[in-house]
């Protein structure tokens, strides 16, 4: 019974994102109150945050940004799209931007509510960048190098700095399941760019992984993730989840998957493989952060830390988030801390060095 109503869910969803242009317009113009709750039980020593020099974009001297939420276009010679853009008042100096990169299935404006960046940034000061791609199918990205959509985004990256007053050194990206796939390629493919990255649900390591600087990461796992396995590759629950088309498994269209998914290796595993890659210790600190959280924490140089969050018996979720996810099919959602701050201020500690 309970597969037949996930199925069911799942074609609802589908239905849904055929129409999702529609669903911007609602979304778009809807006013959400989103109250990201969490706060710790034990305290967790961060690093301080870098005020150094920043490296003001092109559009500090064009750009006269107005504070609040808007929807934008943004294409390519090879890919058209939009954006959410979140814009905090103070903005006409150089601002940290934070690129939210959606899930499989959801659109950008789904991202957006589900993670609460786009409002917890114009509280505390830094731009949010939701984009999505507009093509057919479901909402995805080709995270692969050289791809288009990695290219898109880089290209995105340059209109945000080019028609807004950026920071150049504090760009950093963040993103749920295939957006934490996408994030994690980032930092592989744009470390000239990007200063740090936080994976939720989804941190993964590539063989092809070759970045030009260490790439600090915080990333954030539940154990009981029933679509993107703690213990590597895909849990249960990922059979339910229909190819880009709509139609049949994404696990078994054309025997094999219909997108790119996650690596075979564990979450633990992938963030031990960043700390080498960045230069760490290989034996991390644990620590019991609330009484359902761990941290693991690599010892590393300043500038490549690399830190995860492990949720026990977390589902598929953004932990503090108060966006009504289906348990059935992405398991629970943590309140007792809130992922937000927590990647706020491992973003406001790790700048591009100079």
């Amino acid at each position: 019974m309970v597969d037949e109503n996930m199925l069911l869910m799942f074609r609802n969803m589908t239905s849904a994102w055929r129409a999702r242009r529609g669903l911007r317009r609602i979304v778009g113009t809807a006013t959400v109150v989103m109250t990201v709750s969490g706060a710790f039980a034990a305290p967790v020593a961060m690093a301080q945050p870098d005020v150094s020099a920043p490296a003001p974009s092109a559009g500090c001297g064009v750009a006269h940004p107005v504070s609040g939420q808007s929807n934008q276009q943004f294409g390519t010679a090879s890919r058209s799209g939009h954006y959410v853009l979140d814009v905090p008042p103070g903005a006409d100096r150089p601002t940290p931007v934070v690129v939210d990169l959606h899930g499989y299935l959801e659109p950008a404006e789904i991202e957006r509510t589900s993670s609460g960046l786009g409002e917890f940034g114009e509280r505390h000061g830094f731009v949010t960048v939701t984009p999505a791609i507009d093509e057919s199918g479901l909402p995805r990205w080709d995270f692969e190098p050289g791809s288009a959509d990695v290219a898109y985004l880089s290209n995105l990256l340059t209109h945000v700095e080019s028609t807004l007053c950026v920071d150049q050194r504090r760009v950093y990206v963040s993103g749920l399941s295939m957006g934490a796939f996408t994030s994690s390629a980032l930092a592989c493919q744009l470390s000239d760019r990007i200063a740090a990255a936080a994976p939720v649900a989804g941190l993964q390591d590539f063989g092809w992984c070759h970045p030009r600087r260490p790439v600090p990461i915080v990333a954030f796992h539940g154990t009981a993730d029933p679509i993107v396995a703690y213990n590597g590759g895909t849990g249960p629950n990922a059979r339910f989840l229909p190819s880009p088309d709509g139609s049949g498994s994404v696990q078994t269209q054309n025997n094999g998957p219909a997108v790119d998914g996650p690596g075979p290796q564990s979450i633990p595993a992938n963030a031990a493989a960043w700390a080498r890659r960045n230069g760490c210790g290989s034996t991390p600190t644990h620590q019991r952060v609330t009484h359902d959280v761990d941290l693991t924490r690599y010892p590393c140089p300043a500038t490549g830390d690399v830190e995860l969050y492990s949720v026990l018996g977390g589902g598929h979720t953004w932990p503090g988030s108060t966006y009504p996810s289906p348990a059935p099919l992405t398991g629970a959602t943590t309140t007792s801390i809130n992922a937000d701050q927590l990647i706020w201020d491992f973003f406001r500690a790790h700048p591009m060095p100079r």
